[in-house]
């Protein structure tokens, strides 16, 4: 499905949890009626107690707060917060909870990764922010690099579907038909703005490829510069062939990656692909200042993404996913402009001699790595669609 391009829009871009929780909180703190967010992580830390209590103050004061936590990324959450919000009125369900740790079984593995706020169907955040402090671990000078997008305009409608649909999909299959199910009317959404925009969603059913696909549709039709910020890259052969293509045809391309890595096997798995995109004159830049998070990209500085979807096999091959696509050459620019600030302060260029030169049996370990995620995709029953 292709996107349905919506104009009348105002984003603003938000980087890291220093701009996102404050605006998120505000909304909140301004909701008259209804609330839903869907997260992947909600943590016990004082991040998630602010978001927590202010969540509580909306529903003290009579709105609608719905909070939609995934199971495996929430367990913490389960353990320590969903009790208190339950008691303060919050209405709180959790996406397949946790259940078989140790199990490989494709259930299991199909989690809600979105991050989507949407307050009183007027406003609405889509991004890869967890709700989690950006400080969390001491080994990093920064806050992770991440990106949300604040969105007023036509474009809050299907973002607002979405966001009901999970909702009712997730009481109707754990049997809690008694929590309210009338949503708020969906006010009339007026242009706020002039931005051109749409929204992709990723499912297991009619939009398994929507994200993939815009992002190839992207790239196929790129002229000047491709810029690309995954915290977990992993593509597949049709991915890979499109960037590699692009830079044929002249484009430059650029891919800004993980320098610190809080799951090094899929980052030892990256790295086995680094010899065919240098050899193929494409340059990589991995973020060492923090932990890099976001899921985003630039083409041509008129088409730009933000969102939840990494592009990997559990993003694109598993989870549920959101993001939002702009068509604007003001945001594009702006876009572009940050991830040059944080390639220019935090990352290292790698060169393609460098590589080359570079242990045998550091390449070995990242093929090794590279094999064993593929044999787990395929003991997951997703071998033959990578």
């Amino acid at each position: 499905m292709g996107i349905n391009w919506l104009r009348g829009n105002a984003l603003t871009l938000l980087e890291n949890g220093t701009e996102f929780f404050p605006a998120l909180e505000t909304a909140i703190d301004g909701a008259a009626t209804e609330i839903f967010l869907e997260t992947y992580i909600f943590a016990n830390d004082d991040t998630g107690h602010r978001i927590a209590a202010a969540l509580s103050r909306a529903a003290g004061r009579g709105v609608c707060v719905r909070l939609l936590v995934d199971g495996f990324g929430g367990r913490d959450f389960v353990e320590h917060l969903q009790a208190p919000l339950a008691a303060a009125s919050v209405n709180v369900q959790i996406y397949r909870r946790e259940v078989a740790p140790l199990s490989l079984r494709r259930h299991r593995l199909r989690r809600l990764h979105r991050k989507i706020a949407v307050i009183d169907g007027r406003l609405a955040f889509v991004g890869g922010i967890n709700i989690i402090s950006d400080l969390d671990e001491p080994s990093f000078a920064g806050p992770r690099l991440d990106y949300s997008v604040r969105i007023e305009g036509p474009l809050v409608k299907p973002i607002h579907g979405t966001v009901t649909h999970v909702w009712q999909l997730v009481a109707w299959a754990s049997f809690r038909r008694r929590q309210p199910q009338g949503f708020a009317p969906l006010p009339a959404l007026a242009e706020h703005g002039a931005i051109e925009a749409g929204f992709l969603i990723r499912d297991n059913l009619r939009h398994r490829r929507d994200i993939e696909d815009a992002y190839l549709v992207a790239i196929a039709s790129a002229r000047r510069e491709i810029v690309l910020a995954n915290a977990y890259f992993l593509p597949g052969r049709r991915f890979r062939q499109a960037l590699l293509e692009a830079r044929r045809r002249g484009v430059r391309v650029t891919l800004l990656t993980q320098g610190w890595t809080d799951h090094p096997l899929q980052q030892y798995a990256t790295r086995a692909l680094y010899g065919q995109f240098l050899a193929g004159g494409v340059r990589i830049f991995e973020y060492h200042r923090s932990h890099l998070h976001a899921k985003v990209a630039v083409v041509d500085e008129r088409w730009a993404t933000v969102g939840s979807s990494n592009i990997d096999p559990f993003s694109l091959l598993l989870a549920r996913e959101a993001n939002v696509f702009v068509r604007d050459p003001g945001f594009a620019a702006h876009l572009q402009w940050r991830l040059e600030r944080a390639m220019g302060s935090g990352a290292r260029e790698i060169s393609a001699d460098a590589w080359e030169r570079g242990p045998r049996l550091q390449r070995i370990l990242n093929w090794a790595a590279y094999g064993l995620v593929r044999l787990m995709i395929g003991i997951a029953g997703y071998g033959n669609r990578h």
